[in-house]
């Protein structure tokens, strides 16, 4: 094998490959040299080249999130990393396991106005699971630490090796077991291109550096009858991993006739007793007259919730004006209290908790799920019908383009109007859904869908708006994209969500700095990427566009769907004033 003859890299590479980290997403610099050089030239590792740091980290992003394993994203020194942190961040509020590793400048480099260098250790702390920063070696280099760093020739290489082992170890232990985002950060004196036969370094297998953790003993019992004896109990679900939950546990909750269920799109759950549509059941609340009788009459006095972050405000706003009694929230790591309300962590999976505390055959003691299942079935009828009554618009082109999905395909979220549409309409069950919700950004939606297309088994389908899609063009730069990977853009020219928040009016500066209208069209893109580009206009093309649009082809497929700008909106809030 040919490695880099800087201790350092050779050994990184080899605690890589002590723990299994197979892919490595690379953006081409030259400070990263030796690390490029020891990944690519070593058989074990899977190594991508991207040029966009933003799209490399989104990208690198994508693919731990779909394996459910650590992926490691490389570039060179100065402002390169700091392209990765929309990436960290978002990795780090939805539990995804990136490795960021920096290629650094020596420290006596730094702030005396050397190009490409900033101050980069820690740099990303706020953020991160740990922050690993390696000490420059001193056995390379040692004519130019001779001149310039004579006070790192204090330490002898023995104790530097030592120091990096250990911080590579913890930073590794970080990711595998607490599924958090890490950052590595080695400094390297020039040359950067030397190479060697084999590793110089034996590195010692550093074990596990995390301190255990206690288990968590719950009072099953007591659970058990505090949830069996609750006739008011609402079990919430966020974002979660496909196929996560058991089918038993599924059906003893769907079951339950004391229980409602709200899932959302992203919550990759189904059942047709569960609540799909969380704002199709409060927003005819919010316009009753007699408002508040219903919400008391919704709210639970005991709520359970799992996974990650919930897309509703309109659950979020009820929650935390008609509190529970009682919140529990079921996860392993962490428990926001986002209603305000939390008065129990349950440091357990949800299958476990389930499995010990729900009971079969509870008797209904009250109408709380029959009444709400009306209010349900009356609201999905009243959908249909307004379905037919509606012209060409982003809500009649969700409409088609969710019930035109492939059983089993993968299918990635744009942020802001996309996931909230999404949400109004029923998914078939075979989906399987993603979506960038740790910190909801519009940055990196398309770079995350096509990392995690690369491993996936289904052909991938992404949806998303004008504003998300042309931020993030550059994804598509790459020499990765598989020949069914499928894009639904909806361009209504401009961003449509702030045309349904409060304060919205019709002035030059509304469009120019909120709404951003513009008359972009993904076409001339497509064919610079390589991609087919499908138009529609109407109804009509639109039915055509998908039926071409998931034949087989030797390229992937852009369908760029334009809608009304200015009367999207106002058929959306019509929906809701329809089925109140």
């Amino acid at each position: 094998m040919i490695y880099s003859n800087i201790p350092a890299a050779q050994t990184l590479v080899l605690y890589f490959k002590l723990r299994g980290v197979k892919n490595i997403v690379i953006s081409p610099g030259s400070r990263n040299a030796p690390l490029t050089i020891s990944f690519t030239k070593n058989s074990f590792f899977k190594c991508y080249s991207i040029v966009d740091e933003r799209c490399a980290a989104f990208f690198a992003m994508g693919m731990a999130q779909h394996l459910q394993e650590p992926v490691a994203v490389i570039c060179s020194s100065g402002s390169a990393m700091l392209n990765f942190y929309p990436a960290v961040a978002e990795a780090f509020y939805s539990d995804i396991p990136l490795i960021v590793v920096s290629a650094d400048r020596p420290s006596y480099r730094i702030d005396i106005g050397d190009g490409q260098t900033i101050r980069q250790e820690n740099v990303l702390e706020k953020h991160i699971g740990y922050s690993a920063n390696l000490k420059q070696d001193v056995s390379h280099a040692t004519d130019s630490i001779s001149k310039f760093g004579k006070s790192l020739l204090n330490e002898k290489q023995e104790e530097i090796q030592s120091h990096n082992e250990r911080e590579i170890a913890k930073a590794l232990s970080v990711a595998f077991d607490e599924k958090y985002p890490v950052h590595i950060n080695i400094p390297f004196e020039e040359p950067l291109y030397g190479r060697a036969e084999g590793a110089s370094v034996q590195i010692k297998d550093k074990g596990e550096y995390l301190e255990q953790k206690s288990s968590n003993e719950e009072n099953w019992v007591e659970l058990a009858k505090v949830w069996k004896s609750n006739p008011r109990k609402m079990v919430l679900v966020g974002v979660n991993q496909p196929n996560a939950i058991e089918a038993e546990v599924l059906e003893n909750l769907a079951q339950d006739p004391n229980t409602l269920v709200f899932t959302e799109t992203t919550s990759n759950l189904h059942h047709p007793e569960f609540f799909e549509s969380i704002d199709s059941i409060i927003a005819p609340i919010e316009k009753s007259k007699n408002r508040n009788e219903l919400f008391k009459a919704l709210q639970p006095e005991l709520l359970v919730t799992f996974g990650g972050l919930i897309v509703s405000k309109k659950i979020k706003a009820f929650l935390r004006e008609y509190g529970p009694k009682q919140h529990w929230h079921v996860d392993t790591k962490k428990a926001n209290d986002t209603f305000y309300c939390l008065t129990k962590h349950i440091k357990t999976n949800p299958n476990q908790f389930f499995k010990r505390v729900v009971s079969e055959n509870i008797n209904p003691t009250n109408d709380y799920k029959a009444f709400w299942e009306s209010k349900k079935n009356k609201y999905e009828a009243k959908r249909d019908v307004y379905l037919k009554e509606i012209p060409f618009s982003d809500f009649s082109v969700f409409d088609r383009i969710i019930k035109n999905i492939p059983k089993g395909y993968q299918v990635h979220l744009a942020n802001s109007s996309t996931v909230r549409y999404a949400q109004l309409f029923p998914l078939d069950a075979s989906l399987k859904v993603f979506c960038n919700r740790g910190t909801s950004g519009i940055d990196g939606t398309t770079s995350t869908a096509v990392g995690s297309s690369i491993y996936s088994k289904e052909p991938t389908v992404l949806f998303t708006g004008d504003l998300s899609f042309f931020y993030d063009s550059n994804a598509m730069w790459n020499n990765y994209m598989r020949p069914d990977f499928r894009i639904v853009l909806i361009n209504n020219s401009g961003g449509g969500i702030f045309r349904i928040l409060p304060g919205m009016e019709e002035t030059e500066e509304f469009e120019t700095f909120f709404e951003t209208s513009h008359e972009l069209s993904a076409k001339h893109l497509a064919n610079m990427y390589g991609f087919e580009h499908i138009n529609a206009q109407n109804k009509t093309e639109l039915e055509l566009g998908l039926v071409e649009f998931y034949s087989k082809s030797n390229r992937p497929k852009i369908l760029e769907v334009a809608t009304p700008r200015v009367l999207n909106n106002k058929i959306l809030l019509g929906y809701f004033d329809f089925i109140s």
